[in-house]
Order: structure tokens, then sequence, then C-alpha cells
């Protein structure tokens, strides 16, 4: 069989396919429009009863899961966040200590020269006491 041949054979099953099912075809085209039909209310009616179960979960879940995400987001958020660099505190007191050292260094040497200059200046008075102030004397009623 050549190739035309063939051709025209496939050609004509196909046609006489397609005759038989014409009336079938148009036996179902209003059952086709009927059933798109159905499937459009109950499309309609499935979203009607989901919208409301819809909107009552996403109140339960903002009411109560949504401060629970939250409290959890921000405690991540704090871990996550970089420490504050340490502020050095111990530098007002480290210079307070050095300055009290530093004074009482001072009155240390103010004194001990104070000392030191009254001893050479009253040596063998009996006034002078071993640290540096005079003999106070008291009067009593008897003398």
């Amino acid at each position: 069989m050549s190739p035309k041949k063939r051709t025209d054979a496939i050609r004509d099953g196909a046609r006489q396919a397609a005759a038989q099912l014409k009336p079938a075809a148009a036996r179902a085209r209003p059952l086709a429009r009927s059933t798109g039909a159905a499937a459009r209310r109950q499309l309609l009616r499935g979203r009607a009863w989901a919208a409301p179960q819809v909107e009552r979960s996403s109140k339960v879940l903002q009411d109560t899961v949504a401060p629970k995400v939250s409290a959890l987001l921000s405690s991540a958020a704090r871990k996550l966040d970089p420490t504050q660099p340490r502020q050095r505190r111990w530098r007002k007191p480290a210079s307070v200590a050095t300055l009290t050292a530093a004074g009482g260094a001072a009155a240390a040497f103010i004194r001990n020269r104070m000392r030191n200059g009254r001893q050479e200046s009253a040596t063998g008075s009996p006034d002078a006491l071993s640290n540096g102030q005079p003999k106070s004397t008291v009067k009593t009623d008897a003398e």
C-alpha cells in the first residue's frame, strides 16, 4: 500500500468515527452545561461555608498563638542583639582612690616635715612632745 492510500484510509476512518460521535456529543452538550453550572454552585457554597471557618480560626490564632510567637520573636531578637560595650566604671573609683592616696601621702609628708622642723627648733625644750605638738599644762586649784 502506498503512503497516499494509507493516509486516505486513516482519514476515512476518522470521518466515520466523528459521524458516529456527533449525535452522542449533541446529547452530552446540555448535560455538560448543567454540570458546569452545578459545579459553580457547589464552589460558591463551599466558599460560603469556609469563609466563617477561616475567620474564626484567624481570630483564635491571633488571640492565642500570636502573643506566644511575638514573645518568642522578641526573645530571639534579644539573644541576637550584640552586647553593648561594657562601660568602664572602674576608672572613676580608681581616680578617686589615686587622688585620696596622693592627698594622704602629701598630708603625711607635710606633717612629717613640720614635726621634724619643730623638733630641731625645740630640742631640749620640755614643751615639745615626740609627736610635734606642744605640751599643754593644766593648772589645778592646788597650785
